[in-house]
């Protein structure tokens, strides 16, 4: 489906085709990840997309709590430097929280936290 057009698909691909650990995202990330799909792509694609996910085919889908994203914003100003989204804050205070130190992610944001290991490397 993103074969053609996505840098990152086939190492994606080969990293999840590996993987053997628990994957877990958020409704956040969920959220940010259909609205761009749906506007780089076909909607039928962010459709797809949606279904895995919200059926949870590709990870447990974790719905922030108001304390959660409490964190999150507690961690957004406090780094303007560094260009994280919202969601990128959203998904490092959760990561804190349950103790999550590998983001499966190509986004380049997650490489600059403290104590998060980005895969594929």
């Amino acid at each position: 489906m993103f074969a053609d057009v996505d840098v990152h698909y086939a190492s994606a691909q080969r990293w999840i085709s590996s993987n053997n650990d628990h994957l877990l995202t958020s409704d956040y990330v969920v959220d940010e990840a259909l609205t761009l799909i749906r506007a780089h792509y076909k909607r039928q694609t962010a459709l797809d997309v949606g279904q895995a996910l919200f059926g949870q085919r590709l990870a447990e889908l974790h719905f922030l709590t108001g304390e959660e994203i409490g964190q999150g914003w507690a961690i957004f100003p406090s780094h303007s430097d560094k260009g994280w989204s919202f969601t990128d804050c959203t998904s490092f205070a959760l990561m804190q929280k349950l103790g999550i130190s590998n983001a499966f992610a190509f986004d380049r944001h997650f490489s600059q936290m403290r104590g998060i290991r980005r895969v594929p490397n």
